[in-house]
């Protein structure tokens, strides 16, 4: 990459994962360019805030369905040394219900846009550079009114393998974070919808019983875009908590006094020194 302060591209970055990460990354001295769809007073307080504090940053409307729009961000000589595409959209409804039109919109907004994304930020990293794709829990989990987002997540977790062997040559990195449930607007605007249960009675079933942060998500990016990921490619990193290790019946769910107490391991090793032959029986 070059010598000059480095440079990145966060679609979506006027709030939740993608404002944390262009702050992270701001004082870490990127040059940072956020995009945002609807919001420009939001995305204008996070580069206010980036400013005040000493960084570099600008926020540019983009909407990523357009193709016009993504060559746009790269028009009059922009280049990124980083791209992080984390926007994303979509109809959350059960499969009978999306429409063609949804089905199309959410493919271009999450599948087509990062590909397109890909495609003209290569063309000016001709000293290497990072690409990370942010998906979800729902590219390898299959839940309620998740369909079309979900598929989408998992197209790009497909497109960063593709990517990742394709670039490799010329020093260009492409991952993916999947996060698990993220406290974010976006995890509450879904659990928000008709029939969802309770957010906490969901969490509750995560290993480490928590939503994760918005912190936690950014500072995973922040990490495949340093140096010591260097040597990192097509890899799918997941920050769920140990949500999608586990499967019913859930822990938390167990009825702890009907489970029989472990046996002492010292008492088992007396027992082996005092049985041997019947413990080369068994």
């Amino acid at each position: 990459m070059a010598d000059s302060a480095p440079s990145a591209l966060i679609t979506g970055g006027s709030r939740g994962m993608g404002a944390r990460l262009a702050v992270l990354l701001a004082a870490d001295g990127v040059e940072v360019t956020i995009t945002y769809r609807r919001d420009a007073d939001s995305a204008a307080t996070v580069v206010d805030g980036i400013r005040d504090a000493g960084g570099s940053a600008r926020a540019i409307r983009v909407e990523l369905e357009s193709a016009d729009d993504i060559a746009a961000a790269f028009a009059g000589g922009s280049s990124f040394d980083f791209v992080v595409a984390n926007a994303a959209a979509s109809a959350f409804k059960p499969v009978a219900g999306l429409t063609a039109a949804n089905l199309q919109r959410s493919w271009a907004t999450n599948v087509r846009s990062f590909v397109l994304l890909a495609q003209h930020a290569v063309q000016t990293m001709t000293a290497g550079g990072r690409i990370v794709a942010i998906t979800s829990y729902g590219a390898q989990r299959a839940f309620p009114s998740y369909g079309a987002l979900g598929a989408d997540k998992a197209a790009l977790e497909s497109w960063v393998r593709h990517l990742a062997a394709e670039l490799g040559p010329r020093g260009i990195t492409v991952n993916a974070v999947n996060g698990g449930l993220i406290d974010t607007d976006s995890l509450h605007h879904f659990y928000r919808q008709p029939g969802m249960p309770d957010l906490p009675e969901v969490t509750a079933r995560v290993p480490l019983g928590r939503a994760g942060t918005a912190e936690e998500m950014a500072r995973t990016v922040r990490f495949l875009l340093s140096p010591g990921a260097g040597y990192i490619t097509g890899q799918t990193i997941v920050v769920d908590g140990g949500l999608t290790i586990v499967a019913p019946p859930f822990w938390g769910e167990m009825d702890a006094a009907a489970i029989p107490a472990s046996r002492n391991p010292r008492s088992e090793n007396e027992r082996r020194a005092e049985s041997p032959a019947q413990e080369e029986e068994r």
